[in-house]
């Protein structure tokens, strides 16, 4: 019987096949988490949106007053729907922990802002004009409107962003936008983009 040689894989052809394998798990691994934090971004949006369009509905469906309070101070950021006749919180959502209630710097400042709501400058700004008024917090009446506490129509305006992590650019064009103009309850979603005609920032209706 003729002997047969075996020939394995010399350590320098090892040693390639490995640094391949761990910059292609390298350049994945960076795009998957790119994938994942845009994800959380536009999943914030929605669940923002969608919670301020609830509280609404219940105002308008039950003939109850209905507030929601926007919270960035503590991580993660949250939103809480509450019944203001008896208090009860009916929900509360959570923003995932690498996105918050934000005004990241650089963003379009008045009139430019969404709306025209605010100097683009203040993460959660509702009650605008008003004096002494509740920033993060919007109550909603049986007829649909917004007002505050005291009764004023409530205009304002909450921006979301990623929270830390990224470079400035990245971090500003991940903004978000939720107007809400308070004489109708009309509530408007936004995305920054960039102008093609100035290559500046601007916002665009969702």
């Amino acid at each position: 019987m003729d002997l047969r040689k075996m020939r394995g894989f010399s350590l320098v052809e090892l040693m390639s096949t490995v640094t391949i394998i761990l910059i292609v798990t390298g350049v994945a691994t960076m795009a998957i988490q790119q994938m994942l934090m845009s994800a959380h971004v536009t999943t914030s949006y929605n669940t923002t949106l969608a919670a301020i369009r609830q509280a609404r509905d219940l105002a308008v469906a039950q003939r109850q007053q209905y507030s929601v309070t926007f919270n960035n101070v503590a991580v993660p950021n949250s939103i809480v729907i509450t019944q203001t006749g008896n208090g009860n919180v009916v929900d509360t959502y959570f923003l995932p922990i690498d996105v918050a209630f934000s005004a990241v710097v650089g963003l379009p400042g008045a009139p430019n802002t969404p709306d025209g709501f605010g100097a683009g400058g203040t993460a959660i700004d509702f009650d605008q004009g008003i004096v002494g008024g509740a920033k993060n917090v919007i109550y909603f009446m049986p007829d649909g409107t917004g007002q505050d506490v005291a009764g004023n129509v409530n205009n304002g305006v909450v921006y979301i962003a990623l929270s830390n992590g990224q470079n400035v650019q990245k971090l500003l064009y991940s903004s978000h936008a939720i107007t809400v103009w308070g004489a109708t309850g009309r509530i408007r979603g936004w995305r920054l983009f960039t102008v093609p005609a100035n290559g500046n920032p601007g916002w665009r209706q969702n």
